[in-house]
């Protein structure tokens, strides 16, 4: 799930699982080195409290633990100037000094901490930080534990914050770099009236409406390399393969790369469908957002179809057992992806009988909220 702060919006990045298996590798090889004394471990404020915390409590020997703040943030960038705000009181002579840094870049705060130690005459002074951005790191100081190495990428969370935000979550999160994109899967039965929303709901919310059987035809028609891959299965009566399907539609979203969204109609349609499309909207540094299903009483859809039959000229809206043959196959399959999504919280069914205005309405009330 997407964490908002303020105006910016982050993305999961490293489990509270991984961050505790780095602490504890850490506090392996340090309790290891220094059996024979007992360090000083010095947390940098405000971000390495939990760090410092967690730290502590899983160290199996003895030792002090003492905090000094220096400020080197604005916002999401490490400035050049910093001062030292609060400092060591007690006496450090002789003493093995390790600083236990929540996250080391420009390296512009470790060079403060060098000059701050540099007159306390410690027997030695190791750097610990949990997390080490390599790309960023500007200064010659050896670092003598490193957690986790990570990209140049701004980060919050288990201490780490954005304007103060962010620093009491368990688990750390990754500036999300493109825009807030609001992104559906629509479902409803044949009869449902799916299309006529689809087309309200893009134009209400800027949304591009990516309809499978839509794409396929439109690259079947114009002969392209995934259309005639396609066309090649299909002739032969197989299935076409999930990775063409969704190599096709990473063309739809790669031409629609500024959209505020994207409604996916026909597609996923199976668990394996929906993980696929999962991690294509994680590439896009995105997510689906909801699966939202107009529902509509089986008695009123074969009605509908009727009705349209009469003038669709569609054959499988004229013939009663060929409908409901069709609305049970559509169950049959949605079935599947409702418990899917549901898992997820994002599963929405919405009352799909009414006039076409309350309808919008209704699924309106759902997408706000999104």
């Amino acid at each position: 799930m997407l964490v908002k702060l303020q105006d910016l919006y982050f993305k999961p990045f490293i489990s509270e699982e991984k961050i505790q298996d780095a602490v504890q590798q850490m506090v392996d090889a340090l309790a290891e080195d220094l059996k024979d004394e007992m360090p000083i471990f010095v947390g940098i404020l405000n971000g390495s409290f939990m760090f410092v915390s967690d730290f502590v409590k899983k160290y199996p020997h003895p030792c002090e633990v003492t905090f000094i703040k220096l400020a080197s943030y604005d916002g999401v960038k490490s400035t050049e100037d910093i001062q030292r705000l609060i400092g060591l009181t007690q006496d450090l002579t002789d003493r093995t000094v390790v600083i236990l840094e929540d996250i080391i870049d420009s390296g512009n705060t470790l060079a403060e901490v060098h000059r701050i130690f540099k007159n306390e005459n410690v027997k030695q002074l190791l750097i610990a930080t949990l997390f080490y951005k390599p790309e960023a790191y500007k200064k010659d100081f050896k670092l003598h534990y490193v957690g986790i190495e990570i990209p140049n990428k701004f980060i919050v969370g288990y201490g780490l914050d954005y304007n103060g935000l962010g620093r009491d979550l368990p688990e750390v999160y990754q500036l999300k770099t493109t825009q807030h994109m609001t992104n559906i899967v629509l479902f409803g039965p044949p009869g449902a009236g799916k299309g006529t929303q689809a087309n309200f709901l893009k134009d209400k919310y800027n949304l591009v409406h990516i309809s499978t059987g839509d794409v396929f035809r439109y690259n079947i028609k114009n002969e392209t390399a995934l259309g005639t891959l396609a066309k090649s299965y299909m002739d032969k009566g197989e299935l076409v393969p999930d990775e063409v399907t969704i190599d096709m539609l990473n063309a739809e979203v790669e031409k629609n790369a500024d959209a505020k969204g994207f409604i996916f109609d026909g597609f996923p349609r199976t668990n394996a469908q929906a993980e696929a499309l999962d991690v294509l909207m994680n590439t896009k540094d995105s997510q689906i957002n909801a699966m939202v299903a107009l529902e509509v009483e089986d008695e009123v859809l074969v009605s509908r179809l009727l009705e349209r039959g009469k003038t669709s000229g569609r054959p499988d809206d004229a013939d009663e057992g060929i409908i409901r043959n069709r609305i049970k196959e559509y169950y049959d399959k949605t079935a599947i992806l409702k418990d899917y999504y549901s898992s997820q919280d994002k599963y929405f069914g919405v009352d799909g009988v009414g006039s076409i205005e309350e309808i919008t309405e209704r699924l309106s009330t759902v997408l706000d909220k999104l």
